[in-house]
């Protein structure tokens, strides 16, 4: 490819889509505009990429016509409205005064009017059966009415070299001048990995560590349900197991926890009720969960914990990112031959 590609970077987080197609387009691509409307994601955003403009905020507010032109729209557009994990309102979401379920719908209007060669978008597989997928043939619809061809498949994390179940659909729009008769989304790796090789070295901070009361409290919690036919509750993984789907609130740790018998101080390091278990039992470090989703060691924490066990939940998987990338990248260098 001779010609640089300038992309943007919507609903861009802490930066996991950005990040994926950095490392499969290399310095063949730039990233000319960057739109994330919290606040913290951006200070974690900014410290780990040297941007020489500011990070625009909500999206809703912002003009098309004061993009500069680009070739490739990456939008993780909110998933939460079509989340198996929240009330699945969908169209209907409304959150702190934005619909979040047609937060799409800004994407559709950046890019009808500058035409990029790509859209890529992520979002939870709840969205291809939302609403008994009238939402993703809406979305789909929207894309294909402002001239683009539409691939989409679910991938999974676990398939591309993390130790995570986390499904995802993903969605590869071309537009129709350029657009390939087929699309062909990455091959699982096969390669096999497990918590173990993402753990932290030892010693661990006491303070991930459970508190006997805590814990007692989630047995209670798990026999509740379990009394009443639910599965809801707290899980500890094997080691040499995989993770369930990180998420965003603190169940995205107690089905998480671990237990890590390598020596660590019993002396708590921050206000707990008891004392630490004698059991061994931890939640994950938020380097750990960075690492559940391909992000380099080399990328900046710069925030609390509460802030990264969020921002990590609701990132993307890296790894997966850049493997779907590459396939585009393939169909573009066609395209200049």
């Amino acid at each position: 490819m001779t010609n640089k590609l300038k992309s943007i970077d919507l609903f861009a987080g802490i930066g996991g889509i950005r990040l994926g197609f950095e490392k499969a387009f290399g310095p063949e691509l730039e990233t000319s505009f960057v739109s994330e409307w919290d606040q913290h994601a951006q200070k974690t955003y900014r410290a780990n990429f040297s941007d020489d403009f500011e990070i625009a905020g909500d999206i809703t507010k912002i003009d098309e016509k004061d993009i500069k032109p680009f070739d490739i729209c990456l939008a993780g557009f909110p998933c939460q409205a079509f989340s198996l994990a929240g009330k699945r309102q969908g169209f209907n979401d409304d959150y702190k005064g934005l619909c979040r379920g047609t937060l799409f719908q800004d994407v559709v209007r950046i890019c009808d009017l500058h035409k990029p060669k790509v859209i890529f978008c992520e979002n939870v597989k709840g969205l291809t059966i939302h609403d008994k997928g009238r939402t993703f043939k809406v979305i789909k619809g929207a894309f294909e009415q402002i001239g683009y061809k539409v691939f989409t498949k679910i991938l999974n994390s676990k398939d591309f070299g993390v130790p995570q179940n986390r499904e995802r659909i993903f969605l590869v729009c071309f537009r129709d001048d350029i657009a390939p008769k087929e699309f062909h989304f990455p091959e699982p790796t096969r390669e096999k990995v497990s918590i173990r090789g993402i753990l932290d070295e030892a010693p661990i901070s006491p303070k991930y560590y459970l508190s006997d009361v805590y814990l007692e409290t989630l047995r209670r919690h798990r026999a509740h349900h379990e009394s009443l036919g639910h599965g809801f509750g707290y899980e500890i993984k094997d080691l040499d197991g995989i993770a369930s789907a990180i998420v965003c609130g603190g169940m995205g740790r107690e089905r998480n926890l671990i237990i890590d018998s390598r020596e660590h101080s019993m002396k708590p390091v921050t206000h707990i009720k008891g004392e630490i278990n004698k059991e061994d039992v931890r939640k994950m470090t938020p380097r750990e969960w960075a690492r559940l989703q391909g992000f380099p060691d080399t990328y900046k924490l710069v925030l609390s914990d509460v802030h990264l066990y969020k921002q990590f939940g609701n990132s993307v998987t890296v790894p997966v990112i850049e493997a779907i990338a590459k396939e585009i990248k393939k169909v573009l260098d066609k395209q200049e031959k």
